[in-house]
């Protein structure tokens, strides 16, 4: 088949795809998207977004009318591994709230860190206490460019979020240094 053809195949596909009362294509998710829906529900997203993101990484498929039923039938069974699934980010919400690490750091005399503590240093710091967090789950104000205590912000789910306390120390040859 030659490039033209592939082409004009694949655009043909795409031109079927279901449109939404907005102009948008209608997409059903098939796992929970931050900012836009939960797993069911049927969205109206553009053209780019659900071609380039969406259905691509497995997101979301094309809203039919089978899929729409075969969500109906299936609801209830989403709805409790959907709780389950919170039930789960709760726990370890509550294990994390009572977690405190701390992250080495070199400071001048002043306590004004050299360099400043984001979130890779902070999902070090908890891998080192057994939690696997992505950099993106750690909400920081800004980095920490202090020596302290800080309260930092995980998130763990749309409806679900954790404290945890970071110490930012000097490092042990800062404190050489000063002595």
């Amino acid at each position: 088949m030659t490039a033209p053809a592939k082409r004009r195949k694949s655009s043909q596909m795409f031109k079927r795809l279901p449109k939404g009362e907005n102009g948008g294509i209608q997409l059903l998710l098939i796992h929970n998207v931050e900012h836009l829906g939960r797993q069911g529900d049927i969205v109206e997203v553009r053209r780019g977004y659900a071609l380039n993101f969406l259905l691509p990484q497995g997101l979301a498929t094309i809203a039919t009318d089978h899929h729409k039923r075969m969500v109906e039938k299936h609801r209830e069974k989403l709805r409790a591994i959907e709780l389950e699934k919170l039930s789960d980010f709760r726990k370890l919400a509550d294990e994390l709230g009572k977690q405190s690490i701390t992250i080495e750091a070199n400071a001048n005399d002043e306590g004004h860190l050299y360099g400043s503590v984001g979130p890779q240093e902070i999902v070090d710091g908890l891998k080192a206490s057994g939690f696997a967090l992505a950099q993106d789950q750690v909400r920081l104000e800004g980095p920490l460019k202090e020596l302290g205590l800080y309260t930092v912000k995980i998130h763990l789910h749309s409806e679900v979020e954790a404290s945890v306390k970071v110490w930012v120390v000097p490092t042990a040859a800062s404190d050489d240094l000063a002595s």
